[in-house]
């Protein structure tokens, strides 16, 4: 069964690599205008976090690609290996 979630519920999640490094905060979704499909989800980097200040930040914010997630709940969970 497939569990949709509102865009709105994602934004402030907490972004973490399925190591446990903290990345920051979900700020926005880019999709994508021809398809409807998320393309990147952009994060918030948190400065405390070593491997987040390592990230390439356009802008203020990381672009994470959406095959990079793994899971969304109380956190969303990226693969560390495809970001």
């Amino acid at each position: 069964m497939v569990k949709y979630i509102i865009a709105r519920q994602l934004v402030g999640k907490k972004v973490v690599t399925n190591d446990g490094y903290d990345v920051g905060r979900l700020v926005d979704l880019e999709i994508s205008e021809v398809t409807g499909k998320i393309n990147n989800l952009l994060i918030e980097p948190n400065l405390d976090s070593e491997f987040a200040t390592k990230l390439k930040a356009e802008a203020g914010y990381v672009r994470v690609p959406y095959e990079a997630i793994m899971a969304v709940n109380d956190y969303v969970v990226a693969d560390r290996k495809n970001m």
